[in-house]
C-alpha cells in the first residue's frame, strides 16, 4: 500500500513537472495535473493538503535538477567553480524556464515546503546556497561577509536570468555579451581576479 501510496504521488509530482515546463507555473491546477496522472480530479488532495504543497514537491524537483547541475561543475579553483555555477544557473533558467519562474515563487509555495510524507523544501535550497557561501568565502578570504556577498551575487544572477529570458541583455548589449557581462558579475561581487 505504502509503494502504490507513494508511486501515485510520484506521479502527480511528475504530471505537475511536465505541465509546469509545458507551460508554466500559471498553468499548474489540481485538475489538470490529476487529468495528466490519469486519476480522479479529487486525487491529489489525497496526497498533499493543499495546491501549495503540491507545487512545492515539483519545485523541490527543479531545485534538486539544479543541485545535481551545480554538482556537476568541474573546474579549477573556487572562482572557476563558482563561475560554473553561475552558468548552470543561467542555462538552467533558459532551459527550464517554467521550472525556474516556479521555483522562487514563494508567494505560491507553502511556506515550509512541508508535505505530509515528504520532506521541506527548504532542504532541498539550502545546500545550494550554502554552496555558493563556501566558495564565495575562499573567493573572498571573508568567511563572515560570505553570506551577504552569496546573496547579493545570486540576486544579481537571478535579476541577470530574468533580463536574458525576456531578451533585455541582448536589447542593450547586443548579440553575444553573456559572457562579457557574467564576468562582469563575478568581478563587481569578488574582485578582480
Amino acid at each position: 500500500m505504502d509503494d502504490e501510496r507513494t508511486s501515485l504521488r510520484e506521479r502527480l509530482v511528475d504530471a505537475g513537472v511536465e505541465l509546469v515546463l509545458a507551460e508554466g507555473s500559471g498553468a499548474v491546477g489540481l485538475r489538470e495535473i490529476a487529468r495528466r496522472a490519469g486519476v480522479s480530479h479529487g486525487a491529489p488532495r489525497r496526497y498533499f493538503a493543499t495546491h501549495r504543497e503540491l507545487l512545492s514537491a515539483v519545485a523541490r524537483r527543479g531545485f534538486e535538477e539544479l543541485g545535481r547541475r551545480f554538482a556537476g561543475v568541474r573546474a579549477e579553483g573556487a572562482r572557476g567553480r563558482l563561475e560554473g555555477v553561475a552558468r548552470e544557473y543561467l542555462a538552467f533558467a533558459a532551459e527550464r524556464r517554467g521550472m525556474f519562474e516556479l521555483m522562487f515563487r514563494h508567494d505560491l509555495l507553502s511556506s515550509d515546503g512541508q508535505q505530509a510524507d515528504g520532506p521541506r523544501l527548504r532542504e532541498a535550497t539550502g545546500p545550494l546556497f550554502g554552496g555558493m557561501v563556501r566558495l564565495v568565502g575562499e573567493c573572498i578570504g571573508d568567511g563572515e561577509r560570505a553570506p551577504v556577498v552569496a546573496a547579493a551575487l545570486w540576486a544579481n544572477l537571478h535579476g541577470l536570468a530574468q533580463l536574458q529570458g525576456w531578451g533585455s541583455v541582448e536589447l542593450m548589449l547586443g548579440e553575444r555579451r553573456e559572457d562579457a557581462l557574467l564576468a562582469a558579475v563575478l568581478t563587481v561581487h569578488l574582485g578582480e581576479r
